[in-house]
């Protein structure tokens, strides 16, 4: 009886704590839909009782979204697998205890954690020593080797039993051939992670585009809010035709309405690494 009493607790605190989390996804999406008018005098409600379609009318009468959808695609999933590839080789060489410069490149590597250039440093390096000023690249490079995502790859590379090296060594196999076959194999949960990680921070980033893009029809998404938020003429910035100042442009129904359209993909990528968030996966992986 105790223990079913338990469970019903555990669940209704369960459910109750799932609809506080839902509760701030559901007004952002149902007020997108709400009046202008209605949002201006009433505020933000869970239950509007006037909608229209006005601010996604307004917001995709324009190609700048469809841009910047582009922009942010390539960038997080360009970025996504270069980042995971490189930050993966790179921890499986700090963890690796033959290979001889592994503690001054570990050290190296947690300096620039602690130490960086500064602003001025960092725009001179992407800006004007590389040349990527008004490039996607300037959007990818700089987050490819994130340190502190490369030492959770070590961690956990140290964890696995070296017999498996060795094992594959006897069988003829070399470094690079043993890190494809054998260790990335056994070591999905942690690099799902490390790409998720890597992919939420590609696709959220608007600094970067803040510092090195100029062209408005380079600005991702997450810029293109910034810009709507902060630009009173909010039709100028889409891209429509020229504004009609008789109309009421639905500025708040247009920033809940690309909240909406933006936030989409990024959610969709959660079932699909979940699978991956397991344990065990090495357990009996050697025997004796």
């Amino acid at each position: 009886m105790r223990e079913r009493l338990f469970l019903g607790f555990v669940y209704v605190f369960l459910i109750i704590f799932a609809l506080i989390c839902f509760i701030p996804f559901w007004i952002v999406l149902i007020n997108s839909f709400a009046n202008e008018t209605l949002i201006q005098t009433s505020g933000y409600q869970l239950f509007p009782t006037s909608f229209s379609l006005d601010a996604y009318t307004m917001l995709l009468s324009g190609n700048q979204v469809f841009r910047s959808y582009g922009v942010t695609l390539f960038v997080t999933v360009t970025g996504t697998v270069l980042g995971v590839l490189l930050t993966a080789s790179f921890a499986y060489v700090l963890s690796h205890p033959k290979v001889k410069y592994r503690h001054v490149l570990s050290f190296l590597t947690f300096f620039t954690m602690l130490f960086g250039a500064g602003l001025v440093g960092f725009y001179i390096l992407i800006a004007n020593w590389l040349g990527l000023k008004d490039s996607l690249w300037a959007l990818v490079l700089p987050y490819l080797l994130n340190p502190f995502y490369a030492f959770i790859l070590v961690s956990y590379y140290r964890s696995l039993p070296y017999e498996l090296n060795e094992a594959a060594t006897v069988d003829g196999a070399n470094d690079i051939r043993i890190f494809i076959r054998v260790i990335w194999p056994i070591s999905l949960p942690v690099i799902a992670t490390v790409a998720l990680f890597y992919a939420l921070q590609y696709w959220n980033d608007w600094y970067l585009s803040l510092l090195f893009i100029d062209n408005y029809k380079l600005h991702p998404l997450q810029m293109m809010i910034r810009q709507l938020m902060s630009n009173l003429n909010a039709m100028s910035y889409v891209g429509g035709s020229q504004t009609d100042y008789n109309i009421v442009v639905p500025t708040y129904g247009m920033q809940l309405a690309i909240v909406c359209i933006t936030i989409g993909p990024i959610v969709f990528v959660y079932p699909f690494v979940q699978k991956y968030f397991i344990k065990g996966m090495t357990l009996g992986s050697v025997k004796g």
